[in-house]
Order: structure tokens, then sequence, then C-alpha cells
């Protein structure tokens, strides 16, 4: 009986120091996430989203949702790829003067599907600069959904009819 309460406590206590290995392990990741959101330029500053996150930029007097990942078919990192492969966002865009709006912006240009990084709304300047996790080797872009977060950087379009305005 002692040698069966014994093995049973020495079980849960396993099982508590694996629990908080991944606590620990959970906790430095969001730490490290924390540190890259922060731009490293102060003109471009880069605006972070969730998938399926929606925020009002006051700003630009504009909503933006990140809808979700339409396509990612990167090479999963420790693999060789024959090409480096695409991921694409659907992002909705809507300002207080127009009508919601869902544009695709991809992590390359790309002619024949008409994929951009870039891409004007209501005389904005709109460009995805990253968008995270990257696939690995073990999990594939599947096991991402629901996981995603882009950065987009904003800036004003200008008026090519008058220079001066900014």
């Amino acid at each position: 009986m002692y040698k069966n309460i014994i093995v049973g406590l020495s079980f849960i206590s396993l099982i508590n120091c694996s629990t908080q290995k991944e606590t620990t392990k959970q906790t430095t990741t969001q730490q490290a996430t924390i540190v890259n959101e922060t731009p490293s330029k102060k003109e471009d500053k880069i605006i972070y989203f969730r998938e399926g996150e929606n925020k009002f930029l006051q700003e630009f007097q504009m909503n933006v949702t990140f809808k979700n990942i339409a396509e990612d078919s990167r090479c999963p990192q420790g693999t060789q790829c024959v090409w480096a492969g695409v991921a694409v966002a659907n992002v909705e865009l809507m300002s207080t003067t127009s009508r919601p709006m869902i544009l695709q912006f991809s992590t390359t240009e790309v002619k024949g599907k008409d994929y951009h990084k870039t891409q004007s709304f209501n005389g904005y300047i709109i460009s995805l600069k990253e968008i995270t996790p990257y696939p690995t080797s073990q999990n594939g872009a599947k096991s991402l959904s629901g996981k995603y977060k882009i950065g987009i950087s904003i800036t004003k379009e200008i008026d090519q009819t008058n220079p001066t305005m900014k």
C-alpha cells in the first residue's frame, strides 16, 4: 500500500514539474513576442494585429480587421524548397467615409496571381511588413490557423497632381 502511495505522489510531482516548465516556456515566448512588436523606426510605425482582431485607428480614421490567412505556402523552416512560397492575409478596411472592403496583402509580389505587399485605400498606402509565425517542418501551415499575427504600416498617399500636398 505504501509503495502505491509513494509511486502516486512521485508521478504527481513529475507532472507538476513538466507543467511548470511549459508555463515558463510560454511566458518566455510571450515576452520575446512583445519585444519583437516594438517598431525599429519611428517614421515607419508597424501596427500589429492578431487573427480576427479589429482596431479603429483614430490617426487614420480607419477601421482595420485582420480576417484570416487565405494562403500560406511559405517554405517551412528546416526544409529546402524550389520556391520560397507566399503567405496572403485578408484584411478588411473601412474608413469613416467608405464601405468595408477586403484587400489581400502578400509577403511577396506575384504578378501572375495579382498578389501585392502594398495597396492603396482611401488616400493611404497600406503595406504588409510581416506575417508570423513562420511554418516549421514539424508544424505545417495548417496547425497555425488562428495563431497568425500580421504587421502593417499605413502612410498618407502623396498627391501626384500636387506634390507639395502630403
